[in-house]
Formats: C-alpha cells, structure tokens, sequence
C-alpha cells in the first residue's frame, strides 16, 4: 500500500475518470457507491450504504475521544451531453460530470484512505458520500434518514471546485455562501382562437410578454436596494400555429436570494403582479412557486478555523461576497454547525465553467483537496 498522498494519486486519477466515463444522475448514482464503498473496505474503513437513497457514509475512529466531525463529497452527475472530446469522456448519452462531483468524490475517498493508515487525530471522522445534489435535495434526504442521528457530528464541511479561483487556492466566508433557490411556473390561460380576430379571445402571448417585463421590474422596485437577489425568467412556451392564438402559455424561471424575509417579498410580489397581468388582460394566472434549496450559510467560526486550517497547507482568502448559485449541502448546515469552501482549480487549459459542455475537473488539484480534507479531519480531532 502507499505510504505518501504522492503514491495515491496516480491510482485516484484513474478512479476519478472511471467515475468521470460513467456518470450517473441523481439518486441513481448504484455504480458510483458501490465503487466508492468497495474502496474504502479496502482500505480499512468501516461502511453504511444506502442512507437518503443512494448516499453511504465511511466511518473512521482513531484513539478515545467522542469528538466528531463530518466531510462531505457530491456523487451525481447532470443531465447533459459532453462535448469534451477526452479519451474518459461520458460513455452515457445525456449524462456527464460537468460539475465536478467526480473529482469532490475522489479526493474524499483519497483523504479516507491516507487518514485510515495514518489515524493521526482522536475521534471520529464520517466520510459522507452524497447523492442527487444537483435539484433533487440528496443532503435533505440523508439529513430525514438520519444521518446525523446515525453519525453525530460537532462540525461538517463541504469543498467544491471552483473555475474562476487559481488552482489550489482556498475561500470561504461566515455566513451567507451560496443562495437560496426558488423556481416558479405561471400560466396565463386565455380561451385561444384566430389570430386575425384577437378582439374575441384574451392574448395568452402579449398577457406573457407584459409579465416578462414587469417580474423584471420586481428587484429594482420591490426589494430594498441593500438586498442581493436576482429573479430570471428562462422559459416562455405556447402556440403551435402562426394563425392561432393559443389558449395557454407558461413561462418559468429562477429566483435566487439569501434573506428569507427578502425571499418572502419577492415570492409575494410575483403573485401580486401575476395577478394584476391576469385582471388586466382577461387571462387567468395559475401559479406554481418552489422554493427548493434553502441559502447555504456558514457558522461563523467554523468558516474561520476551516481558513485557519487550509492556510497550513495553500494560498487562502476570505470570499468578499457570496455567489448567486445554489447548494443543497445547505440542509446539511441547517442540521449541524459547518462550513462550505471553495477549491480553485482555474488554469489556462481548463477555461469552460462549472455546467458547461466543454467542462473538466483539474486533476492536478486532487493531492490539495485529499490534503486540505485530511488537515481539517486532523485540525478539529488533534490528539
């Protein structure tokens, strides 16, 4: 067996493109656990399958302490084609990686396996292996099957690549990190008919565009400028014909917040201007509002001593502001007190971000992620 996180790497770069040729989407991520759970076996690392699904915890004690902690790693893919043209590229027709949960998953597995030779901390680490991050709230579902009743933890952390960071470097921030998610649906229903005749039937189409314009209207008029949100709408469908009105179209978008009291307001403005768009164009409006990532805020001083212990190992920084896109590792901080962080893994020959068809996770920031997931495992259990 290797003695050094050096020895390991060559082994866990294949294992991370294996993952990365076979993908899987949430909840259905059976290929991706199995080969996860049978390497931690090997490596002397007691494992519990199945919890929220698909998900599995790693369980790892050293010395007497009831001191624990948790690390936690995504599995799933996205729900998209690649177009990276590398030899490991998805052998899965509209299934790939482009988020990088292949690497988050490797370099977990790479710090478990180091730790379980070295066992240079007194306490308990649980290795946490994630399904279904992306829309499907796989954390929720572990956090309902109890995984924290099953595995107590005092502090859990999470790291995501992140592109535009320099590769290896380190950020975070207390409190508000990532935000709160919300999707709506509204449908604008009229009685549809000739197009040449539109003074008979409400127009579902124009009763559209004038919502369009005035939901855009609703962070600038209806929210204190102080407050960070955006509200996009990233859909409009209806009509089949260049001669018929259609009865119905729907438009939906995104909102995207970190103050539930501004979260609430802008929800609420949506309705009221729904509603008022409907009345003055004779429409009727049916409203499907799901707020379904809560923000992910991290506790003060575990953001701190996280920084505090990656500046052991890599250039650090505290993020100036939080970013406008959405983690469900947030159901995971509301249950125990923790932190995310950001991994950079920017260089000139991996320029395509996060969600992109031509994106790849950085191989060469595997050893900082395995490193900085065995600092903090050794930092908050020190002997």
């Amino acid at each position: 067996m290797p003695d050094t996180i050096a020895d390991l790497l060559p082994a866990l770069v294949d294992f991370r493109r294996d993952l990365h040729a076979h993908p899987e989407l949430g909840f259905k991520e059976h290929r991706t656990a199995g080969r996860i759970a049978a390497a931690l076996r090997d490596g002397g690392v007691e494992v519990h399958e199945g919890i929220g699904g698909t998900g599995l915890v790693g369980v790892l004690r050293a010395g007497s302490s009831d001191r624990a902690i948790g690390l936690r790693a995504d599995m799933d893919a996205l729900p998209m084609q690649e177009q990276t043209g590398l030899p490991y590229a998805s052998q899965t027709s509209g299934a790939f990686h482009g988020c990088g949960h292949d690497g988050h998953s490797t370099m977990l597995l790479g710090a478990a396996l180091h730790l379980a030779r070295t066992r240079q901390f007194d306490g308990t680490v649980h290795f946490i292996f994630q399904p279904a991050e992306e829309g499907l709230g796989g954390a929720r579902a572990m956090v309902q099957d109890g995984l924290f009743d099953r595995f107590p933890c005092q502090r859990v952390f999470a790291l995501h690549n992140w592109p535009d960071l320099p590769a290896g470097t380190v950020s975070t921030r207390p409190g508000p990190i990532m935000a709160a998610a919300d999707k709506f649906e509204i449908t604008l229903t009229g009685k549809g008919g000739h197009a040449a005749m539109p003074h008979v039937t409400p127009d579902a189409v124009l009763a559209a565009g004038e919502l369009v314009g005035q939901l855009n209207t609703i962070i600038s008029r209806r929210i204190p400028p102080t407050a960070s949100a955006v509200l996009s709408v990233t859909r409009i469908q209806g009509g089949h014909a260049h001669n018929v009105l259609p009865a119905a179209v729907t438009l939906g978008g995104t909102v995207r917040s970190f103050d539930p009291a501004i979260q609430d307001g802008i929800e609420a403005a949506l309705r009221q201007v729904a509603a008022g768009v409907a009345l003055s164009t004779g429409t009727e409006a049916a409203i499907t509002y799901d707020r379904y990532y809560p923000a992910t805020i991290n506790d003060g001083e575990a953001a701190a001593e996280a920084l505090r212990i990656a500046a052991t190992l890599c250039p650090t920084h505290l993020a100036p502001e939080p970013a406008f896109t959405s983690e469900d590792f947030a159901f995971m901080l509301q249950a125990c007190r923790g932190a995310y962080l950001w991994l950079g893994q920017g260089t000139a020959a991996n320029a395509a971000p996060l969600h992109h068809p031509a994106y790849d996770f950085n191989d060469d920031i595997i050893a900082t992620g395995m490193m900085l997931h065995v600092a903090l495992a050794e930092g908050m259990l020190g002997t």
